[in-house]
């Protein structure tokens, strides 16, 4: 067969502005592509019906039929990556592999694993930056030290993008003369991965430049379809970043910005690893003593809380797999600040829910509500439920969506007092951290 490139997909389930794979292309050998279903990841899993597992495998049809289109087609594979390697390996003579790189603490641990194990055999790695803009390190203070608060960091992630030119411009693959040739065939089931299909769809990769334009007016109004709802496919790379920041930045400023907070949480998971693995940013924080009452946890994780808006985000991330940006923060600030339990239960349930579940993102979320995170909001600011609806759901619209029941004998009283609830929480913070933040 001859000596080949495997290109490994991984977080970038597309051919578009893909960096791993333009580089790949351009070896002259013959590119195999290939995803392998991690089973060290699949079968932590609980629910059959998991949405990512469905868009992944939604996605990875629809690449594949793009490869079969340009003569070649995807390789999908189900095993831990080891023994995936191990086997590819004794039937194709390869030569190299190529990726783009991840940051979260497994992926890094993964991906160290396979790479001592493919050089023992010969086989050269070659990894590129395609997730993010800038990565690590590359926006820095002046001393080098990275950032912790997010407005400098994003005013020099700003000045270095005017200045980067073209190799922060989306990657134009040429020619794919050189992939594999391959038999068209059908990948693997999501019934042989042991997962089901799942309803109501996903969100759609087309965005309305109009609804952009508009992001600012309208992103804070759960009932309005103010949002882009692009976070599934920024987590999976079914969307190229470099192209959704050319085009943002020309459209809404604060629609860049959430595209680099994102890049500032990743950037603050790869030099603060800590923080992935269950630690608070600020290490005071992890002396708190939670409450961490089990009835009210399910309470909340059931949208029976008796907070009309906290109510209609668990229950809508429950019933879609989604939830409003501006919700997420009054859900996360009441479970931690109002029911006092601890930032890593919240973090957990969402990590196992949402849709665009981003381990960089979901973590600097509910550090920022507990107050823990790096440019958190101080300990004794306390969302108020109401106040929030009042300013973001006046006509309830959203809530009566979610919480049909509102108003009638079936839905629950409020299980805390907010006043009561907000002095508990700020004498418990400050036993802890003092009176100042």
């Amino acid at each position: 067969m001859g000596k080949m490139i495997f290109f490994w997909f991984r977080r970038d389930l597309r051919l578009d502005d893909n960096v791993g794979l333009a580089n790949a292309l351009q070896t002259g050998l013959p590119v195999q592509p290939l995803f392998i279903f991690d089973k060290n990841i699949l079968d932590k899993l609980e629910n059959r019906e998991d949405r990512r597992v469905a868009f992944i495998h939604h996605s990875l049809k629809k690449l594949n039929l793009e490869l079969i289109e340009k003569g070649g087609g995807l390789l999908v594979k189900h095993g831990t990556p080891q023994l995936v390697w191990e086997e590819l390996l004794e039937n194709h003579e390869v030569e190299a592999v190529y990726t783009n790189h991840d940051y979260e603490p497994y992926a890094i641990k993964r991906d160290e694993q396979i790479r001592q194990f493919l050089s023992a055999k010969g086989v050269r790695v070659e990894t590129f930056k395609d997730q993010v803009v800038f990565e690590k390190l590359e926006v820095a203070k002046d001393d080098g030290k990275p950032y912790t608060v997010f407005t400098p960091y994003s005013r020099k992630w700003k000045d270095l993008y005017a200045r980067s030119g073209a190799s922060v411009m989306p990657v134009k693959i040429n020619s794919f003369d050189n992939l594999q040739k391959r038999n068209a065939e059908e990948i693997i089931t999501l019934a042989e991965l042991g997962f089901e299909e799942v309803s109501g769809g996903f969100p759609s990769l087309e965005w309305d430049p109009s609804l952009v334009k508009q992001y600012s007016d309208q992103r804070d109004y759960p009932a309005v379809n103010g949002t882009s709802k692009l976070g599934v496919h920024l987590r999976f790379g079914t969307v190229g970043i470099r192209r959704l920041v050319a085009s943002a930045g020309v459209l809404n400023g604060t629609f860049l910005n959430e595209l680099i907070w994102r890049e500032f949480y990743q950037m603050i998971l790869w030099n603060f690893p800590q923080v992935g693995l269950g630690k608070s940013f600020k290490p005071a924080y992890d002396f708190i003593p939670w409450r961490n009452d089990e009835k009210d946890f399910e309470k909340w994780c059931l949208g029976k809380t008796g907070y009309p808006i906290v109510d209609a985000g668990m229950r809508e991330l429950n019933a879609t797999g989604y939830m409003h940006n501006r919700v997420r923060m009054i859900v996360a600030s009441f479970l931690t600040k109002h029911l006092l339990i601890d930032w890593r239960w919240g973090e957990a349930y969402f990590a196992g829910t949402l849709l665009d579940f981003d381990l960089a993102a979901n973590n600097g979320g509910w550090q920022w509500a507990a107050g823990s995170g790096c440019d958190a909001a101080p300990y004794f600011r306390v969302f108020n439920p109401k106040l929030q609806t009042e300013k973001f759901d006046a006509k309830l619209e959203y809530i009566r969506k979610w919480v049909p029941e509102l108003n009638s004998f079936d839905y629950p009283a409020p299980m805390v007092v907010h006043e009561l609830a907000r002095k508990r929480c700020l004498e418990t913070y400050a036993s802890v951290l003092g009176k100042q933040d």
